[in-house]
């Protein structure tokens, strides 16, 4: 039965590809790469497509078609968090997190942590999968880690 959905790219090479469903968390192994339009899957990337699997025994995936296809990138930014992530950040507690919406596209998530962890945690949150997966699902191309090691206020900005 194939199925439609947000796709994180999150390994690729010239034989194959593994997708990570943004809706339910279920990795997929296509069986081939590259895409129907003939160009390769990258890992990192999202995608929007319809995958189904591969007969006859239906263990491997393939990529019948891609809606869109975006780069996403995270980084790290030199700035500190904006006066209000620094405000959400002083009314919560370590290890509190709160999201927003973004005007317009995207979210902002600020995380509170020990002033000593913070950089910690802004690695582990660049380093970590699951915020790829939350660009993907979102439909941005960009976040951008922020942080306050004197408060220990971590903001992650997907934006458009």
């Amino acid at each position: 039965m194939a199925k439609h959905g947000t796709f994180l790219v999150t390994h690729a090479d010239d034989d194959s590809a593994v997708l990570k469903d943004t809706a339910d968390g279920q990795v997929h192994t296509l069986a081939t790469n590259p895409d129907p339009g003939g160009d390769e899957l990258v890992a990192g990337e999202a995608i929007e497509a319809t995958i189904a699997p591969e007969p006859p025994m239906e263990v491997a995936w393939e990529l019948r078609e891609i809606d869109d296809r975006r780069s996403l990138t995270v980084e790290r930014s030199p700035e500190p968090p904006t006066t209000q992530e620094r405000e959400i950040g002083a009314d919560q507690e370590a290890g509190d997190l709160t999201r927003r919406d973004r005007a317009g596209v995207g979210e902002i998530h600020v995380l509170t942590v020990p002033p000593e962890r913070t950089e910690a945690a802004v690695e582990d949150v660049v380093d970590d999968e699951a915020t790829l997966v939350r660009a993907a699902d979102l439909g941005v191309v960009r976040v951008e880690v922020r942080s306050d090691d004197e408060d220990g206020v971590v903001s992650v900005r997907y934006m458009p």
